[in-house]
């Protein structure tokens, strides 16, 4: 289970990642993609990646303890 959720964490702020390089006009693949120099997109996902690091820390403690 802990696996599973590192896994989860870590893809949510790989694509969050994604989202605010996008988002910023940084990485703009695919060319076509509506998601390009689109600025809510680097706010969410700042937000998306916040939250994979809050999962991956949760997991990280419920670890501990078990």
């Amino acid at each position: 289970m802990r696996t599973i959720g590192y896994i989860i964490g870590l893809l949510m702020v790989l694509f969050g990642l994604i989202w605010i390089g996008q988002g910023s006009g940084y990485f703009p693949y695919p060319a076509s993609s509506f998601m390009i120099a689109q600025t809510i997109w680097v706010v969410w996902g700042a937000i998306l990646a916040a939250a994979g690091i809050a999962v991956m820390i949760i997991v990280s403690r419920l670890r501990r303890r078990v």
